[in-house]
């Protein structure tokens, strides 16, 4: 815009003021001509500064970097949402298309579920990754998201890799509540809560180690039949298609708890990911999106995360 207005001050200007100053024969010519050509700059100048200032569309591009929630929000209702997810992909189902369109979704499970379980409730379907927690009476465990394109081999390798976390964490909080040992009460508290969090670390390590029934629900893509298929199963509690997302490492996905009956609670565990398996395919057939991200992300829970993580605790972050 400068270069424009600078343009037409140095160039533009001075070379209509001089051709009209030869072209007029008397005064009121050249106040005429004069006249004109001020009205014309400015019209120019508006011109510019219209054109400058109107509004982009936003691209595709920009679209596609928008962040996608998937699953339930704090304080919705669990059932509702079941509800809804059903009627969604009723929807699609009745979309008329020339060939069918795999599209990614949410599958949410009535129980917890070991890793061999999984084959007769996810097969015929495309599985991205899956969610599981320890679900251990009285305490608040974390969810993590695993990479598996292969179930049951890469739910298996990712609970082996998450236990190894938490042994890791467990060994950790030991070590720093073995430091505390003065009779202040701060310390005494604080140390007691290092020694509660350990035991817990190291009961979640015990249970990924033995291949626990602690899946709770996967993502997956496939196409509106086999996603009904799926939603057929007398494990699945919900599945919510989402057509709307178009690369993973854009979504974020929220599957309920199974014991979340009423609404979804306020609290978020962190959820960490354990390590891509190292498959040969590393997306899964159909997929036009690139593998899980790596990154951390939130998944709901019914309570606050579990306090006090060491520095090598699994690394969690609050969805954007």
């Amino acid at each position: 815009m400068q270069r424009l207005l600078r343009h037409l001050d140095q160039v533009v200007v001075p070379r209509l003021a001089r051709g009209f100053a030869r072209a007029a024969g008397g005064g009121l010519r050249l106040r005429l001509l004069t006249g004109i050509a001020v009205v014309g700059v400015i019209g120019a100048l508006l011109g510019a500064v219209w054109a400058t200032r109107r509004p982009v569309a936003p691209s595709a591009d920009s679209a596609a970097m928008e962040t996608v929630r998937v699953g339930v929000v704090q304080g919705q209702s669990v059932p509702l949402y079941a509800r809804q997810a059903r009627s969604e992909l009723t929807g699609l189902l009745k979309r008329p298309t020339a060939s069918p369109v795999e599209t990614y979704a949410l599958v949410s499970l009535r129980a917890y579920l070991a890793p061999e379980r999984l084959t007769p409730v996810l097969g015929g379907v495309s599985v991205v990754e899956v969610y599981a927690r320890v679900p251990l009476s009285g305490a608040v465990t974390q969810s993590v998201r695993i990479p598996a394109f292969t179930i049951p081999a890469d739910v298996v390798a990712g609970m082996a890799q998450v236990a190894r976390k938490r042994a890791g964490d467990a060994d950790d909080l030991r070590r720093v509540a073995a430091k505390l040992q003065t009779t202040d009460a701060t310390e005494v508290d604080l140390r007691q809560g290092y020694l509660g969090d350990s035991t817990v670390a190291a009961a979640e390590a015990e249970a990924y180690r033995a291949g626990c029934a602690c899946v709770y629900a996967a993502v997956v893509r496939a196409t509106p039949a086999a996603l009904d298929q799926i939603a057929a199963r007398p494990e699945v509690r919900a599945v919510d298609p989402a057509p709307e997302v178009r690369r993973l490492d854009r979504a974020v996905f929220l599957p309920p708890l199974p014991e979340q009956l009423g609404q979804a609670p306020a609290g978020a565990t962190a959820t960490a990911t354990a390590t891509p398996p190292a498959s040969p395919s590393a997306e899964p057939t159909g997929s036009a999106g690139p593998p899980p991200s790596p990154e951390p992300t939130t998944t709901p829970s019914d309570g606050p995360e579990t306090p006090a993580e060491s520095p090598s605790a699994i690394s969690a972050s609050q969805a954007p």
